[in-house]
């Protein structure tokens, strides 16, 4: 589902920027449980939660990661939002890692450039963008480490020295082989568990 905002207007003397007026229509939006809300590419897009095992798969991650996260960061998963005004663009990332400070606020909109860590779990709805367009931006806002897990092919992919047109390094593996992690984790990532539950495996085919 992608909803369009009209053109920014004047408010009072100075006049709104199109992600400004997107930012104040996402926060207005109800969104429908099961549901999350997202800017990109000058629309607010609205996409289903993953399915169950996909829960599993994030708190993996996360607790391998969290003995090697940079000193004062936090990893986490959930619906947060971090904007990335300079690219017109507003992602709530399936797991984040980033300096705890960042998340010291009143605000719902978190900085994307205080990002240490990324790592989206694609579904078919926005697999493409995960690859592509959040790659470019995540890459460009300095975020070290981006990791793909792409759920239907059942393979991770990280990406590593961001640059300001995406990252320079990229490299694939399938499930069930261990995955190395650069720097600033500089550590080893298990995916022998990321894979479906055996009995949707079995329904897919």
């Amino acid at each position: 589902m992608t909803l369009m905002a009209e053109r920014p207007v004047m408010s009072g003397t100075e006049p709104r920027s199109e992600f400004e007026e997107l930012l104040d229509l996402l926060d207005e939006l109800n969104v429908p449980d099961g549901f999350k809300a997202e800017i990109n590419r000058g629309s607010i897009v609205v996409s289903p939660w993953s399915k169950g095992y996909y829960l599993d798969v994030m708190e993996l991650v996360c607790e391998q990661l969290r003995p090697h996260l940079p000193e004062g960061h936090r990893i986490s998963y959930g619906p947060f939002l971090y904007v990335f005004p300079g690219a017109g663009r507003a992602f709530g990332p399936d797991i984040h890692a980033a300096h705890r400070r960042a998340q010291r606020t009143n605000s719902n909109h978190l900085d994307g450039e205080a990002l240490s860590f990324v790592a989206e779990l694609t579904s078919p709805s926005t697999g493409e963008d995960d690859l592509t367009d959040k790659a470019g931006v995540y890459g460009a806002a300095g975020v070290p480490v981006y990791l793909i897990l792409d759920m239907e092919t059942e393979q991770a992919t990280v990406c590593w020295s961001p640059t300001e047109h995406g990252y320079e390094g990229r490299f694939t593996k399938p499930f069930g082989e261990k995955l190395h992690l650069p720097d600033p984790f500089g550590c080893t990532l298990d995916t022998a568990q990321f894979r479906a539950p055996a009995e949707e495996a079995e329904e897919a085919h």
